[in-house]
């Protein structure tokens, strides 16, 4: 096994299980989906918990759609000339601006968590998708040892909680949302879940 996977292997089942749930609702954020990834989500079949029936909606919505109508929502949710319908990044959502203190803030907990920008991406690092990688890499251990559970809810409560909830709801509610509203249901339910699982936690 690569380091990684070394790593995970050492995290408590339901903690992988949380991480891949980020994991994969950061893919669907991330970029405009491909045919791999139109047909993972197709798989999801759901059970009878609440997060389930979502991911059993987010499942049904696909077996239904087409890899172009999706790429076009996807489109016309976050990439519009001008100004997109929705803007997922924490700066916006917490400020009304791009660019803002909240993004100052994150990059300060990234470089004490040890994560570092991809080349890549050319994005701030407080867009949604972002910040649920990270969570996926601080409880896994991708940047070093998994965190404690109390630094994870710290990330959580200050970089997610403060307005990722309204992100999924207004994306839930969209008009231009067929594919993506399940996806917002299914991340408004698994943040509620996170919360409450961290309160219980102490």
């Amino acid at each position: 096994m690569d380091g990684e996977a070394q790593t995970i292997s050492r995290v408590a089942e339901e903690d992988v299980l949380r991480a891949n749930t980020y994991s994969f609702i950061a893919r669907l954020l991330a970029r405009p989906l491909d045919a791999s990834a139109l047909d993972v989500t197709a798989g999801l079949r759901g059970d009878g918990s609440e997060f389930g029936s979502a991911l059993g909606e987010l499942g049904n919505v696909a077996r239904s759609s087409t890899l172009d109508t999706v790429v076009q929502e996807y489109s016309d949710l976050f990439e519009a000339v001008g100004e997109p319908e929705l803007t997922p990044y924490a700066s916006f959502y917490l400020t009304g601006f791009l660019y803002e203190e909240p993004l100052a803030q994150l990059r300060q907990d990234m470089a004490a968590l040890g994560v570092a920008r991809a080349d890549s991406v050319s994005e701030p690092e407080d867009h949604i998708a972002s910040l649920f990688e990270i969570m996926y890499g601080i409880i896994i251990g991708a940047f070093g040892e998994p965190e404690p559970l109390s630094r994870q809810r710290t990330f959580f409560d200050e970089h997610i909680g403060s307005w990722a909830a309204r992100f999924f709801s207004d994306l839930e509610t969209s008009p231009t949302s067929v594919f993506y509203a399940p996806v917002g249901k299914a991340g408004r339910i698994f943040l509620d879940i996170e919360k409450q699982a961290f309160e219980m936690a102490g």
